[in-house]
């Protein structure tokens, strides 16, 4: 009796192979069969509905993805692009006092409902101060990222970078997408090609 050896004994194989695809190559009928599945046009209404859904979901599945990878292929094109993944990464790499804003909005806000009036002057006279530091803080970190943009990316437009970076800094940090790629203090690359 003639023993096959079992499909995964195959596949084991084929990934310890250094470069392999970790999977075996499929013969030509199931190449075709797939092929022509893919091909295949639908023929009803509900079909095509279901086609053009499961089309939206993996596309949607492989942007979900890219946003937490960074993966530029599959990021909407407000994302693309090396001076925006840039902006995003120098934007990242700094702590700005924007980030806090929202957290302290909600403490003012709860301090000014408190009754107490001396606290509510507190409160609002916090905020008010906390809002010139962030507008000063963002000035700061616009004209440092056109500094960076001139530096690295001389022949580039810059429009529109001030306001995805403002947006950005303004979100909480674990909020942000794509998801941030470098942590606060990292030393960013000098080419973003």
């Amino acid at each position: 009796m003639f023993r096959r050896k079992s499909e995964s004994a195959v596949v084991d194989q084929t990934s310890l192979k250094e470069g392999g695809k970790g999977r075996p190559t499929p013969s030509r009928k199931e190449a075709e069969a797939a092929r022509l599945a893919r091909a295949r046009t639908p023929r009803g209404r509900k079909e095509q509905a279901a086609a053009s859904r499961n089309m939206r979901y993996e596309s949607s599945q492989k942007m979900r993805e890219a946003m937490k990878t960074g993966d530029e292929r599959y990021l909407p094109a407000r994302d693309k692009g090396p001076e925006r993944r840039f902006t995003r990464d120098f934007v990242d790499s700094k702590f700005t006092l924007a980030e806090l804003i929202l957290p302290l909005l909600v403490v003012t806000m709860v301090l000014g409902w408190s009754g107490n009036n001396t606290l509510a002057w507190f409160s609002n006279a916090f905020m008010t101060l906390m809002l010139l530091a962030v507008v000063a803080n963002l000035l700061w970190l616009r004209f440092g990222l056109h500094r960076q943009m001139k530096r690295r990316f001389p022949e580039s437009t810059r429009k529109g970078l001030t306001y995805y970076a403002v947006v950005r800094a303004v979100q909480l940090r674990f909020l942000r997408m794509p998801k941030p790629q470098v942590r606060i203090g990292q030393q960013l690359p000098d080419t973003y090609r």
